[in-house]
């Protein structure tokens, strides 16, 4: 295993750098092996959103995706922390529709959209402001259906001791290989329960994730369908204007990635057989953005032609609200 020092995403301001920010990264194999570290591989994070595509590996194992014909874009729609844009809400009604649900049933809490236009359609819909609009809302619309098709109560789905959230639990400690127990659990923004792991854990089980590296069969066929619908509808995973969205369009099927809060990114790299997963120390989406997009350019080994494509990701540029240039955020290693 290779060890680097800390990653720094600089942010400068006319020729100077005017704050930094630092980022722990583990990079793994699918055989299970770390093989490039930079800054502290051991810490232990929560993952928070950028799991949710290992969230919802019970929807399809337990059959419940094709119970309900479920299409791609309601599998993306599953693994998303989306914009809360009209595509969004709808896709995650048709999910409740099908399972014979509807948004009464979603405990994630009501959550504005991100962009003022979408914001005002939903306080002005039937009903105002509702779970539907929550950007976990397709996530949590997964567990429903999971807990309808397998007879288990959906009332209270999100609290630690339900049987929703225990089959989750298990899955994930099974993927990643570390504990997920009372001992290392929070509360996600969403309400449900969130464990904190090593980020090397996360990093294994990302590399096995791109490739559908399980023991099981159905698992692995499980990741692989859900890492393809992402792929196949990255305007379902976030939306306009969002890193994660903008990653795999730009990308096609070379990288899956998916941010958490409190700057977490994971990515997987099928052709290389290789995960990802970081974590900015404060807590800084810009930082973890620029880190995970030039991490990509360097791992594919991008090309000038392809590297100039991701520059508006590798390398931003700072607006003020006049819309006059002041700095940009850059990926520098210590």
């Amino acid at each position: 295993m290779k060890n680097n020092p800390v990653v720094v995403v600089e942010i400068t301001r006319g020729n100077s750098v005017e704050s930094i920010h630092q980022v722990d990264i583990a990079i793994a194999d699918n055989a299970g092996k770390i093989t490039t570290t930079y800054g502290d591989p051991d810490i232990h994070i929560y993952p928070r959103s950028s799991i949710k595509s290992l969230q919802a590996l019970p929807l399809i194992e337990s059959g419940a995706a094709d119970a309900y014909d479920f299409e791609d874009k309601h599998l993306a729609l599953a693994c998303a922390s989306h914009n809360g844009q009209p595509m969004h809400f709808q896709a995650a009604s048709e999910m409740l529709h099908r399972s014979g649900l509807d948004g009464s049933c979603l405990e994630c809490g009501a959550q504005l959209p991100k962009y003022p236009e979408d914001q005002m359609t939903a306080m002005r819909s039937e009903g105002g402001l509702q779970p539907i609009h929550n950007n976990c809302s397709g996530k949590h619309s997964g567990f429903l259906a999971f807990a309808k098709h397998t007879g288990l109560k959906t009332n209270g789905y999100i609290g630690f001791d339900h049987p929703v959230q225990k089959e989750i639990a298990g899955v994930l400690e099974e993927v990643t290989g570390a504990k997920h127990s009372a001992d290392n659990y929070g509360i996600d923004g969403c309400s449900i329960p969130t464990f904190k792991i090593p980020l090397t854990s996360l990093a294994v089980a990302y590399a096995k994730f791109g490739v559908g590296e399980d023991a099981s069969p159905l698992r692995s066929k499980s990741m692989i369908r859900l890492r393809d619908a992402c792929l196949k509808h990255p305007e379902m995973v976030a939306g306009n204007n969002r890193v994660c969205t903008q990653l795999m369009q730009t990308l096609g099927n070379r990288a899956f990635v998916k941010v958490g809060a409190e700057g977490v990114y994971t990515m997987s790299l099928p052709e290389l057989g290789l995960g990802v997963a970081m974590k900015s120390r404060d807590g800084s989406f810009r930082a973890v953005e620029v880190a995970v997009s030039q991490l990509a350019c360097d791992l594919l080994k991008l090309d000038e032609t392809d590297r100039e494509k991701m520059k508006l990701l590798t390398n931003p540029v700072l607006k003020n609200w006049n819309g006059i240039e002041v700095g940009s955020a850059r990926f520098a290693k210590e």
